[in-house]
């Protein structure tokens, strides 16, 4: 039992030094004034930003949505595939990740500009231009490229899982494929759903590189306002703090919700 408390101790110092002590340290500043003294005059002052949390939200919600839309028949191609071909697909889906994010940002603004790459081949058909940059539909497609991995592969390890007999089963009983999909593959990878809703959504509703590059700065989201408020001309940390905590809490408020769809719920909901 000691051996044990001794190999936790460097995770349990880690997490003191790295993320207990950051969110004292929001708390903190989020509940004083520049002169130090106690204050709700931060947290007052987040009900002028509500439209930036809103839309945050909603496009956090429709890119998730189209992750999961677009993310789970590619899962279950992948994990329907022979194993030797699996693997080399998972392998091409994360080959974009280890490339830096902001070149991959880029690389969509090259892309979608006015004078980019695709409106570039469109007129050449007599197409377009269409403008594409600096919409919310820019913001969403960013998102999207950028996420959907966490979202199919959460759901490939639970479609790899579940048997061929047991689809074979379904088909023998007469359930054709939209049944099979509604009362047989969507409750067995309810966790995987959960598991990708989740890191889909987090990163999604507090990104700030994707919205100031694809956005062009006049689709300000809350991750946007907060680096603001610690790096741009507006510097305040204890404003930054206290929009932060409140959008934390949003963030495990919505969490929880997910979360607490239990399986057996969800069956229900499905059937």
């Amino acid at each position: 039992m000691k051996g044990s408390r001794l190999t936790a101790l460097p995770y349990v110092l880690w997490s003191i030094a790295f993320v207990v002590i950051p969110l004292v340290l929001i708390l903190v500043f989020a509940m004083t004034s520049p002169a130090g003294g106690f204050t709700l005059d931060n947290l007052s002052k987040i009900g002028r930003y509500a439209n930036i949390f809103v839309k945050s939200i909603y496009l956090a919600l429709i890119a998730t949505v189209l992750c999961l839309l677009i993310g789970y028949p590619l899962a279950y191609i992948i994990s329907r595939s022979r194993e030797m071909n699996q693997q080399n697909l998972v392998l091409l889906l994360m080959l974009p990740m280890w490339m830096n994010f902001l070149l991959r940002t880029y690389g969509w603004m090259t892309l979608i500009e006015d004078t980019g790459v695709i409106n570039n081949l469109l007129g050449r058909v007599g197409l377009g231009p269409f403008h594409m940059i600096n919409t919310q539909g820019a913001v969403v497609l960013g998102m999207v490229y950028n996420y959907l991995p966490f979202m199919v592969l959460p759901l490939y390890s639970i479609l790899v899982k579940i048997e061929k007999p047991v689809i074979e089963a379904a088909q023998d009983l007469g359930a054709d494929w939209f049944h099979i999909l509604r009362k047989v593959l969507l409750p067995l990878s309810v966790p995987g759903i959960v598991s990708g809703v989740t890191m889909v959504f987090v990163p999604s509703i507090s990104t700030f590189i994707i919205s100031k590059m694809l956005g062009g700065g006049s689709n300000m989201l809350i991750g946007d306002l907060i680096e603001q408020q610690f790096l741009g001309g507006n510097y305040n940390p204890h404003l930054g703090s206290a929009i932060s905590l409140v959008l934390m809490i949003v963030m495990l408020v919505i969490m929880g919700v997910i979360n607490s769809m239990e399986e057996d719920d969800m069956e229900g909901m499905l059937v």
